[in-house]
């Protein structure tokens, strides 16, 4: 297929933590990187294939279990470096999220962030707010360069394909977030609540509770659903998707839609995909 028959359709998923010019312009040089690489290496045509489309979602990694409210600073911080760093859209974490499932409270105060952002504070009205800033134009420039080097090494070792088979990015991942906690932990890093200005006090917020009715009632639906569906149906959709996943090159999308259609559940599915493949197993990090 030619690139421009459907790069314009393509989006990405990013996260956002709480270092705000950091994040800016790690999402700037993002966007910089993906027009280069679309109209260099794919040889790409129309200006909507250049455009790097993206989601940001505030970091669950950087909320804390101690002194949750203290994240909602955090989420605040993090979802206006997503906008000025030109993402089209945007999640806010909910301050409470380091605990359990959100609380209805936690969640609408999470999009009054955003809302905040968007209808408040005037970072929306302009472009690429903070271009031309020696610091954001030096550090966009510093991590377009270091993330071209992690791109020509795995270029070196096969693609992207053959990185992840020989476990180059897991390790990278596991390495990176071993360092941040050791440095976290040696106060290298300051996290209000847990090496700086920490507290003793019992929790004080109210947490969210499954009610269990509604978990009776889910599992009284999937019951129902398997006590009247047409046997023979089913059983053919799953042996089906069974044939078709044990054969080298078959596509198994037009199987797994079938066996919906004839009511099979997501884990019945799944579990005929574990008996033909097994279960992934990531290769060793270390």
């Amino acid at each position: 297929m030619d690139v421009d028959e459907f790069a314009p359709g393509l989006s990405f998923f990013f996260a956002a933590t709480t270092n705000l010019f950091e994040e800016v312009a790690k999402f700037r040089a993002a966007r910089r990187l993906y027009a280069r690489i679309m109209r260099e290496r794919f040889n790409a045509k129309k200006p909507e294939s250049m455009k790097l489309k993206f989601h940001v979602q505030t970091s669950g990694a950087a909320l804390t279990a101690q002194q949750p409210e203290v994240n909602i600073i955090r989420t605040t911080i993090q979802a206006l470096a997503a906008v000025l760093g030109g993402a089209q859209s945007l999640h806010v974490n909910a301050y409470d999220e380091a605990l359990a499932l959100p609380t209805e409270r936690s969640v609408k105060l999470a999009l009054r962030v955003q809302q905040v952002i968007a209808y408040e504070s005037g970072v929306i009205d302009s472009i690429d707010p903070l271009g031309g800033s020696y610091y954001i134009e030096w550090l966009t420039d510093t991590i377009e360069e270091e993330v071209m080097k992690i791109i020509d090494y795995v270029d070196k070792l096969g693609g992207m394909t053959k990185a992840v088979e020989i476990g180059y990015p897991q390790r990278a991942i596991a390495e990176s977030a071993y360092q941040y906690q050791k440095m976290v932990e040696e106060g290298r890093i300051a996290v209000i609540g847990v090496n700086m200005f920490r507290e003793e006090e019992g929790l004080h917020i109210e947490l969210h509770k499954v009610d269990p009715v509604s978990r009776e009632r889910s599992i009284r639906r999937a019951r129902e659903v398997r006590e009247s569906r047409d046997r023979e149906a089913w059983e053919r959709a799953i042996n089906g998707l069974r044939r078709a996943a044990d054969k080298e090159d078959e596509n198994i999308f037009p199987y797994i839609l079938s066996a919906v259609k004839a009511k099979a559940t997501i884990g019945e599915i799944s579990g005929v995909l574990r008996d033909v493949w097994g279960e992934y197993k990531p290769p060793s990090i270390y």
